[in-house]
């Protein structure tokens, strides 16, 4: 493929993937299916699921090549359309080479850019295409890829690239996360007879000790990592009475917390501190650890071959991606096209240009980790 056809190609896919509903509460099936019409010439395994709700969902991996080489990894669900003001899933370009569109940068042109790099491959050169959903809520399908995944496991891989958004610069190592959830219980009644119970009652307490919590992770030194910025851990509370109205007393109240950690932190007392403050206050409490933090030390030899292909010294940030169930497989680095500060937001977009320079820089990062 010459430089044009890959600019051609990746922009094209990246359009047809974006013009793809796929937000995280439908199926990504039809988006999956398109994906996987471009897999002629690759070893193709589907690994289907339901999620919590019922709804079909698919994973993808491809192989070509020999064992021993890197795999390229993206996920194709999106987040919600909120706030857009013109159609989400035009995949508009603008004058500037912007692709507008929900998920343009997050992560369907990456994915695209995968693509189209692992086509132009030589057909002996070993590449693996780890094509993931769920991602933007339970990362259920880089889970059952880690877990499941036979092909993934014969390809013995060296290292993987998650190609979220990040200008094209190596991310090294981010954060992990527990999300919590923790329920009050009452009774629903018209608030003015006296007779039901509003569960906020019993969830104020308990919000009023995790915000001594919030604060003492954001104020002790103990849960500092100078490597990061913010260098203090995330803790955000979102709470939700279900759409009560305000002259009904509060059936059920859910408080949802994240708590994203460093690989250098040890999540276990905050773990402990919520499961403490939600059984003094007759709380239920579900939360799931959301794998391990991935991260390299700068002298790991993927890090080095990614600093070296893109000329810029790794780094750490604080969001998350699949890398941290991924890296059960093999070592993750962070490394894509587009801007993470314009995702999850109306008006998301990518530089059609960094989607074409990000196909020879993926392809050469393989070639390289072949040899």
């Amino acid at each position: 493929m010459t430089d044009y056809t890959d600019a051609e190609a990746v922009r094209a896919l990246a359009a047809d993937l974006v013009r793809i509903d796929s937000r995280s509460f439908v199926s990504n099936l039809p988006v999956a299916e398109r994906v996987e019409a471009e897999l002629k010439g690759f070893e193709v395994e589907r690994l289907d699921y339901e999620d919590a709700n019922g709804v079909p969902k698919r994973a993808i991996v491809a192989h070509r090549g020999g064992p021993g080489g890197l795999a390229l990894s993206g996920h194709l669900d999106t987040v919600p359309d909120t706030g857009w003001q013109e159609d989400p899933f035009s995949a508009r370009v603008d004058e500037a080479g912007l692709m507008h569109g929900l998920g343009t940068a997050d992560m369907k042109g990456p994915v695209a850019a995968c693509i189209v790099a692992a086509q132009g491959l030589p057909a002996d050169v070993p590449v693996t295409l780890l094509i993931t959903t769920d991602e933007e809520t339970t990362k259920a399908g880089a889970q059952i890829v880690a877990e499941r995944s036979e092909l993934a496991r014969r390809a013995a891989l060296r290292g993987i690239i998650v190609a979220e958004p990040t200008r094209l610069a190596p991310i090294r190592g981010h954060r992990g996360t527990v999300n919590f959830e923790a329920v009050a219980s009452g009774s629903q009644a018209h608030s003015s007879t006296g007779i039901g119970v509003n569960a906020n009652l019993a969830l104020i307490p308990f919000l009023a000790e995790m915000k001594a919590l919030h604060d003492r992770l954001r104020t002790e030194p103990a849960w500092r990592v100078a490597d990061y910025e913010p260098p203090f851990p995330d803790f955000n509370i979102v709470l939700d009475n279900h759409g009560t109205a305000i002259n009904v007393t509060v059936a059920r109240a859910t408080a949802r917390m994240k708590f994203r950690y460093s690989r250098a932190l040890d999540p276990a007392p905050v773990i402990e501190a919520v499961r403490e403050a939600a059984g003094r206050h007759g709380l239920g409490l579900n939360f799931v650890v959301d794998g391990s933090p991935p991260e390299l030390p700068a002298g790991h030899s993927l890090v080095q071959l990614a600093e070296a292909a893109t000329g810029q010294a790794a780094r750490t940030v604080p969001f998350g991606t699949d890398a941290t169930r991924l890296n059960a497989l093999a070592p993750c680095v962070v490394l894509g096209p587009g801007d993470i500060g314009v995702a999850h937001s109306p008006g998301e977009y990518v530089p059609v240009a960094e989607l074409a320079a990000a196909v020879p820089l993926f392809r050469g990062l393989l070639h390289t980790a072949a040899q």
